[in-house]
């Protein structure tokens, strides 16, 4: 049995990766368990050492343990997985003056201290953070027990949770090859994993099955809206001041985030609004999706030039999102719009445009397709699968 521990949350950013991770080590345990049982390969080789990590690989059962923080949307992404959640305390350390530093210091404290016993009873063979900052005590007390750390590297530029992790890191994987220069020899280029669901990805969706399900028309197109994880109350406001115009030519499932759809009721015609989606029905409303509006964080950038979509992208101002969204306005993959420089004119604009313009969406969906390096999740979990059978 091979015990990963497994870390982040406030945010389904961070989740997204290490969830998709997890899918591919069970997937490939299994995959390399029949090979096993099939006698495919042997220790006859002249590579001794590679075959024998094989077989301990092939021969183990991988259990997860999630640590995440208490009102994060993470409990319910990872419930779903089949792996257990246990919240902490958790808080975060802002960089500008602010009240709840004095309370969030204490706060990051107690969370240190549950994750140091935690991790003393789970006896974990690795720790695996992508970021978050409820991530970097449980990190600070893996490396004090000896525990190796593998941490996940997704923006464009590091966040400050992982630059208080990265030292007491074995190895840091990157979503982009510019990220190797952040972190020196630790830093190996692996590109994004992916979430199962997506990864496999074919479009043989019913699609008007799809749009009965969401209860929308068969012949207009669609745009699928959201602001990230906990929703973006900025992308909400433009849609609800804007629904009678924007339903005249297309319709929207619109994803508000938890405790950010004040309009829930709602009532209108080629209009879907949901709090959240789990991750086969986000699948169904990207099959379904003709363009999508979305946030720069970049589990759903990842997604977005998997399933090759052509895209509206909006980054939070200030942060690390617009360098996100810089790389792939660079690369022509999509429309990139400054939120503090939106108006319901532009907005609804853009979206016409788009919906209109089918060599425009043509071009965009070739191009965010190159955007990512692919097999992500392939390349982590064999990262893993070295850490821990080495330990």
């Amino acid at each position: 049995m091979i015990k990963i521990l497994l870390t982040g949350g406030g945010t389904g950013g961070s989740v997204s990766p290490l969830l998709a991770v997890a899918s591919q080590l069970r997937i490939r345990n299994k995959e390399l368990g029949i090979m096993k049982k099939n006698k495919k390969f042997s220790t006859s080789s002249s590579s001794t050492n590679n075959s024998l990590c094989v077989m301990r690989y092939a021969l183990c059962d991988y259990d997860f343990l999630w640590l995440g923080t208490r009102n994060g949307p993470e409990r319910q992404m990872v419930e779903m997985e089949d792996i257990k959640f246990k919240a902490i305390f958790s808080g975060k350390l802002r960089r500008y003056f602010s009240l709840k530093n004095i309370t969030d210091l204490f706060n990051i404290i107690i969370g240190f201290f549950q994750a140091f016993f935690i991790i003393i009873k789970y006896k974990p063979n690795l720790a695996i953070s992508a970021g978050s900052f409820v991530s970097v005590p449980i990190i600070w007390a893996s490396y004090i027990l000896r525990i190796p750390v593998l941490i996940h590297q997704q923006d464009v530029m590091p966040g400050l949770a992982n630059k208080l992790m990265a030292p007491f890191a074995k190895v840091i994987t990157v979503t982009f090859k510019k990220s190797l220069d952040d972190y020196g020899k630790k830093a190996v280029w692996t590109g994004n994993p992916i979430r199962k669901q997506f990864s496999i990805f074919n479009f043989q969706f019913s699609i008007q099955n799809i749009k009965n399900k969401f209860n929308l028309s068969q012949n207009l197109p669609i745009v699928l809206i959201m602001g990230g994880g906990t929703g973006a109350m900025a992308i909400n406001e433009l849609v609800w001041k804007n629904l009678d115009e924007l339903t005249k030519f297309c319709q929207i499932i619109h994803i508000t985030g938890q405790d950010k759809n004040k309009r829930y009721a709602l009532c209108v015609m080629r209009y879907a609004c949901y709090k959240f989606l789990n991750s086969n029905e986000m699948a169904e409303a990207y099959a379904a999706a003709n363009i999508v509006v979305s946030r720069c964080g970049m589990s759903v950038l990842t997604e977005l030039a998997h399933l090759k979509k052509p895209a509206i992208l909006i980054p939070m101002p200030k942060t690390h999102q617009e360098e996100n969204a810089k790389i792939f306005k660079e690369k022509d993959a999509a429309i990139v719009m400054d939120q503090n420089k939106i108006t319901s004119k532009n907005f609804v604009e853009n979206i016409k445009n788009l919906l209109n313009n089918q060599e425009l969406q043509s071009k965009l969906c070739s191009n965010i397709s190159k955007v990512m390096k692919s097999g992500a999740n392939e390349n982590v979990a064999k990262i893993i699968q070295t850490l821990t059978t080495l330990v």
